[in-house]
């Protein structure tokens, strides 16, 4: 079939452009599904072949790493064993970020004093391995002592922040008053130095920024003593709280992708019930601040339910979605109970299962290789993981691209260029920290395969390119290069870096090593 194809392309070329030019534009395309000469004016059509099974290392797009605040450097290099494809893997190979689950204290452990600068401390070294390995990072730092003891450093406790003890079996497991004034005011200086360092898109994939609550999920918050906490007190805090922070947060981190965890009992003293009344509208806050959204219970039937649904539905394609698993089936919970009925004791591939199948149905951006629950994914679930490498996130191609392959410098041409997503996801353009700097852009090489002129065309946008619903556009353009011979390439780039190359694409096809897909060439006369 190949073979006829470039037949009948050479048949054309020959009749417009001469035997010597066809014999050359021939052996220049070697990535394309199919080729045609369309008009007597030498357009072409290029199609390029997908690619459905590479990982693609884009932004906030696939697995997600997780590491334990106290893991070496070596951590990153995780291998397993997959009998699948009978070889060992590492996990970071599979993941787009890195993400680190801290607490305050580890990161600030005395006034004026950020662990992360120091190269020698333990979570400065965790953080420089992910660096060192190309591996972008993402945090979220805990505040809360009830279950994971001194989350908030001593020194701010020390300067007269109010707290809470939950058991007085555990004196030294306070818990801070997040409405507190002292509280934020040490909070604001750690997050400002913070930011300082970490407010660099090309080493900080997102940051989970809110933090507060138990394991910092945004629900069970403590604003008062229980006994004492009145309900109409609690939902002025609710708020104030949440304004306070999220400010902070977005007034920091002008660059990175903020994230917040959709619950129905958002920052409310509650774990479980109902959803409360005032949730969305919480929530809604920090969204329409440019926060993202994330959640922590993929997977727990009971606990996941119909809210949480519907919330991911309403924010589907305007916001991205990131899921962690809930139930960890590394021995810490009897995920067997769980009400669905569909997870066998001993087998946490079940328990993948339901993860991934809740995970699609949100239209997820991001999965998790949780710690200590990823050998499941490898040794037992391993045909999952591909599954959302080819069908979750957002994997992007341009399918057709029409071509002129004969150009009369400084005049206007037309480029048609279609565009598909074959994942269930979308490229998250429309985040207020991105403000749709990613476009489609066309460059002309030279024989050397050095860029000599880049076109972007703005009208173009990646954000709307969802899954069974390809777009197409109309780009006109004035080609005001010398003479000469060139080559098309296309790229989706970031227009706040060069128009450099910026997203991966799902294509088989000759790249540049800049990350330049080839199409066809071209003269300029």
């Amino acid at each position: 079939m190949k073979i006829k194809l470039l037949l009948a392309v050479l048949f054309y070329a020959n009749v417009m452009l001469g035997q010597q030019n066809a014999l050359t534009r021939i052996a220049t395309i070697t990535n394309v599904e199919s080729v045609k000469i369309s008009d007597e004016n030498g357009t072409m059509l290029v199609s390029p072949l997908y690619d459905e099974t590479t990982v693609l290392h884009n932004p906030l797009n696939g697995w997600v790493m997780y590491a334990g605040r106290t893991a070496e450097p070596s951590y990153w290099d995780k291998e397993y064993y997959v009998s699948d494809i009978g070889t060992s893997v590492k996990v970071k190979d599979y993941a787009s970020a890195g993400y680190i689950r801290t607490s305050w204290s580890s990161l600030n452990p005395a006034e004026g004093v950020y662990a992360w600068r120091n190269p020698h401390s333990q979570i400065g070294r965790l953080i420089n391995g992910a660096k060192e390995r190309d591996l972008p990072i993402a945090f979220r730092i805990v505040v809360d002592g009830r279950d994971q003891g001194m989350n908030t450093p001593h020194f701010v406790f020390d300067a007269g922040a109010q707290y809470y003890i939950e058991n007085s079996s555990f004196p030294d497991r306070l818990t801070p008053l997040p409405q507190d004034p002292i509280f934020k005011k040490y909070y604001t200086k750690f997050i400002e130095a913070f930011a300082q360092d970490f407010n660099n898109p090309d080493e900080v994939a997102f940051i989970d920024a809110y933090g507060f609550g138990k394991w910092g999920e945004a629900h069970n918050v403590v604003y008062a003593d229980p006994k004492y906490a009145t309900a109409e007190d609690t939902e002025r805090w609710k708020e104030e709280v949440l304004e306070w922070v999220t400010d902070l947060y977005t007034k920091n981190f002008t660059h990175i992708p903020l994230i917040i965890n959709y619950h129905r009992l958002i920052g409310h003293p509650e774990s479980w019930g109902e959803p409360h009344k005032n949730s969305e509208k919480l929530l809604e806050i920090a969204i329409n601040k440019g926060y993202s959204l994330r959640q922590d219970a993929f997977g727990m039937t009971d606990y996941y339910q119909a809210w949480e649904k519907m919330f991911a539905d309403k924010w589907r394609f305007k916001r991205p979605i990131l899921m962690e698993g809930g139930w960890i089936t590394a021995g810490a919970h009897r995920y067997w109970l769980d009400s669905s009925k569909n997870y066998r004791k001993d087998y946490p591939e079940d328990v993948r299962k339901g993860e991934f199948d809740t995970a699609a149905d949100a239209h997820v951006n991001m999965m998790d290789f949780r710690a200590g629950d990823t050998d499941s994914w490898f040794e037992k679930a391993f045909p999952l993981v591909q599954r959302f490498v080819s069908e979750g996130g957002y994997r992007l191609y341009p399918d057709q691209v029409y071509l002129p392959t004969i150009v009369k410098a400084g005049k206007e041409i037309s480029i048609s260029h279609r565009w598909q997503n074959m994942g269930w996801g979308y490229l998250p353009n429309n985040i207020p920290q991105w403000n749709f700097k990613y476009k489609v852009a066309f460059a002309l090489l030279d024989e050397r395969g050095k860029v000599k002129k880049i076109f972007v065309d703005q009208d173009s946008e990646p954000a709307d390119w969802l899954k069974d619903h390809p777009v197409n556009y109309i780009y006109n353009v004035k080609i005001d290069v010398p003479v000469g011979r060139y080559f098309w390439a296309v790229a989706i780039v970031d227009t706040t870096k060069e128009s450099r190359p910026a997203i991966q694409l799902a294509v088989k096809g000759d790249m540049t090593p800049e990350g330049w897909l080839k199409l066809t060439n071209t003269d300029v006369k």
